[in-house]
């Protein structure tokens, strides 16, 4: 069973999600403010966490710093009634995968959560498959049906990068340092033309993406369908 550990001070809110997640199947722990939380989070370690950001004693910015401080890498889905760009990105860049602002759907909320945990579930792994592409990260190859596509080292590393963090929202400094590095010196903007490219080179659509979303303000998340096999 999989365990669920939601810190929430709204004790309606609590109650309400510890009822769906339970129903679902899953372990819930649970905590009302943020010490409470953060203790739980470094001692059971949970498979996935609901952090409210508005928190009594320690708030949510800084548990998500702390749990990332200690290489704990279980996804963490923010709830917050704040819908600031700037609150989004700083706690995304603080290690949170994704977010929701109130009022949220309950059964959004549960689908985000359970496509975090199928993905938790499989290992590092070498090749990568999306629609009828695959991603040979040794041999740095990507392929469609057979087909090579030719990709940049820069194109391969941002598309590397983006299948490794399926449906997690990713800032564009989040790109920026971990494709280019931390002393790049390039902008936003070229993150935006590469990705450009990179639509160009593997959507159906690149109008119309179905593998490379962005995140209006913030970012991109690589979040392709379901494959049916």
């Amino acid at each position: 069973m999989e365990t669920i550990l939601i810190i929430e001070d709204d004790a309606v809110m609590l109650r309400g999600l510890k009822d769906n997640f339970e129903f679902k199947g899953y372990g819930v722990l649970s905590a009302a403010d943020g010490e409470e939380g953060l203790n739980t989070a470094l001692n059971k370690k949970p498979d996935l966490i609901l952090l409210d950001i508005m928190l009594p004693k320690i708030n949510g910015y800084e548990i998500c710093r702390l749990i990332r401080k200690e290489n704990l890498t279980m996804p963490i889905i923010m709830l917050t009634a704040k819908g600031e760009e700037s609150d989004i990105i700083l706690g995304l860049n603080l290690g949170a995968d994704d977010y929701v602002t109130t009022p949220f759907s309950i059964k959004e909320l549960l689908a985000r959560a359970e496509a975090f945990l199928r993905r938790s579930r499989q290992t590092e792994q070498d090749i990568y498959e999306f629609g009828d592409y695959r991603l040979d990260i040794p041999a740095r190859k990507l392929t469609c049906k057979e087909n090579e596509i030719k990709l940049s080292p820069k194109e391969f590393g941002l598309l590397e990068y983006f299948v490794k963090k399926p449906g997690r929202a990713l800032t564009r400094d989040d790109i920026l340092n971990m494709v280019w590095g931390y002393d790049s010196f390039i902008g936003s903007r070229s993150i935006d033309r590469f990705v450009t490219t990179l639509r160009n080179k593997i959507e159906p659509d690149p109008h119309n993406p179905i593998f490379i979303h962005t995140i209006r303000e913030i970012g991109y998340k690589f979040d392709p369908p379901e494959r049916s096999d």
